[in-house]
């Protein structure tokens, strides 16, 4: 068997299972006494699903292997699939999952919640084109208070790659990464990931557009074409009270949203841990901050 061939068994065995549990009823079909199986018929699928049976049936037995994206949405609608269950469904057809056309700014509730229970640490929430989103005031008294410049300007890409008109960094002072090449590197390419996660969002292809055309080091880097996550990094913050101190940062990204949680903390019992919690005393405790929303073009 070829590969060609097990991916279509795979996909017309899933195809199968999903039509056998799906009832008459759930799709608002009468339901005959005499039945094979409690499931749909594939006369019912194919009608539901706006496709011939004779194609459902050769999708069924993997002798069509190649379904374009219509037809898989078609029947992923007809099948009641949850959204993990619709992705499946793409891949096994060799198609990427369909995609959200726009960057999502909101945070859900539960990543909300978590983010509360990291109080001591200093925490901010990147969009998937690192717009800031978020942030504690832990992250404020260790950066700089980002509400000092406007809320278009909080974007971490447009502060590594400026252009002239550029109004505002996000951060105070300086940020310098261990490697800044690779730190650099990692968040182009990341940036590269957006970009293709998110292909009608207007924000994203004004960032790209506006470095390529006025950056020339994010232009060569763009040009490398790779793509990757920007996971971690070890940086040195000059800070203006408590002086350089050496954190580790790490990203968590959300699948669903392509949030980044960005969490920074220094090695238990060092110095730069006791910078760090002198640096949290500046953020007052208790205090609200303007977190703003970025600015949505388009």
């Amino acid at each position: 068997m070829n590969k060609a061939q097990a991916v279509g068994n795979q996909l017309g065995a899933t195809l199968r299972a999903w039509r056998d549990r799906l009832s008459p009823e759930a799709v608002g079909l009468p339901v005959d006494r005499v039945r094979r199986s409690p499931g749909l018929r594939r006369e019912e699928l194919a009608e539901l699903a706006g496709l011939s049976v004779d194609y459902l049936v050769r999708l069924e037995q993997g002798r069509a292997v190649s379904p374009s994206e219509q037809v898989v949405g078609s029947l992923a609608h007809a099948l009641r699939l949850s959204e993990d269950e619709r992705d499946h469904l793409h891949r096994l057809a060799g198609l990427g999952p369909p995609q959200d056309r726009r960057v999502v700014d909101d945070i859900p509730p539960s990543m909300l919640r978590l983010l509360t229970l990291l109080g001591s640490t200093p925490v901010a929430v990147f969009a998937a084109d690192w717009q800031l989103v978020w942030w504690n005031p832990k992250w404020a008294a260790l950066f700089g208070e980002p509400t000092r410049i406007g809320a278009e300007e909080r974007n971490l890409v447009r502060s590594r790659f400026p252009v002239t008109s550029d109004r505002g960094r996000l951060t105070s002072w300086p940020v310098i990464p261990v490697n800044a090449e690779a730190a650099d590197r990692a968040l182009v390419a990341d940036l590269r990931r957006a970009a293709a996660r998110f292909p009608d969002d207007p924000r994203v292809s004004e960032l790209v557009a506006s470095r390529v055309a006025g950056n020339p080091r994010f232009a060569a880097f763009w040009a490398d074409a790779a793509v990757g996550r920007h996971a971690e990094d070890r940086k040195t913050i000059r800070h203006p009270v408590i002086g350089e101190v050496h954190v580790d940062c790490d990203v968590l990204t959300d699948g669903d949203t392509e949030l980044k949680v960005v969490a920074y903390t220094a090695v238990p019992g060092s110095e730069d841990e006791t910078k760090l919690a002198r640096a949290g005393i500046l953020a007052a405790p208790g205090a609200t901050r303007d977190h703003g929303r970025p600015h949505r073009s388009g």
